[in-house]
């Protein structure tokens, strides 16, 4: 997994009016958290923490402050804002090397699925599986092939089959589905009606005779 570079300032202010400045900037506040030190707050420009945010991998993180610590950590977290999507708040976690962490990771579907090809609509439902693991086996992400799914099928979280990492999320959770076109529905819909309705029709006339 490739391991970028995170350049931090610690950051001392904590007020409500401080945190709207330094948004208002181009800038994300931050926490940084690791199991043997305390909470670390940081801030960090936007285009800097974006680039972990908006993209199908996963990064090792090479967290560089300002006073010249420096921690290899993961994007634990992310909050956005309501109305233009921006990342806001954002939580670091530290790595320590031999202890299982657990993350998100990105879902990333290969090839073209016959009912996709047959009409089909694809429902992606899930785009982050919650995964456990030593830090040297982080996925970028977890990659499905979906080519052989037809319309009616579904992968559910039982059916991925991984290496070196557990995946977290319910056993039936569904994953990805290829659903009939709605047109195909109700076609089928106005059929079956209109094969009931001369039976009812057929009912009651043997009833007056």
């Amino acid at each position: 997994m490739e391991k970028v570079v995170l350049k931090a300032k610690k950051r001392t202010e904590f007020s409500k009016s401080y945190l709207t400045k330094l948004r208002n900037s181009g800038s994300v506040p931050g926490v940084f958290y690791l199991r043997t030190t305390d909470p670390i707050a940081i801030e960090v420009p936007e285009n800097s923490i974006n680039q972990f945010v908006f993209t199908s991998e996963t990064h090792l993180i090479d967290l560089k402050l300002d006073d010249g610590s420096e921690f290899e950590c993961i994007l634990k977290d992310t909050q956005f804002d309501p109305v233009t999507d921006k990342v806001i708040h954002f939580d670091l976690l530290g790595i320590i090397r031999g202890e299982k962490i657990q993350l998100e990771v990105p879902v990333l579907f290969t090839g073209n699925p016959v009912g996709v090809r047959e009409g089909g609509v694809l429902n992606e439902l899930v785009h982050k599986l919650e995964i456990e693991c030593l830090p040297r086996n982080i996925p970028e992400n977890v990659t499905i092939d979906i080519s052989n799914l037809k319309i009616g099928d579904s992968i559910q979280v039982k059916d991925v089959t991984v290496e070196n990492f557990e995946i977290l999320n319910a056993p039936e959770s569904v994953i990805v589905s290829i659903a009939s076109p709605k047109g195909a529905k109700e076609s089928e819909d106005v059929s079956a009606a209109e094969i009931k309705e001369p039976e009812v029709i057929s009912k009651g006339k043997e009833k007056e005779e």
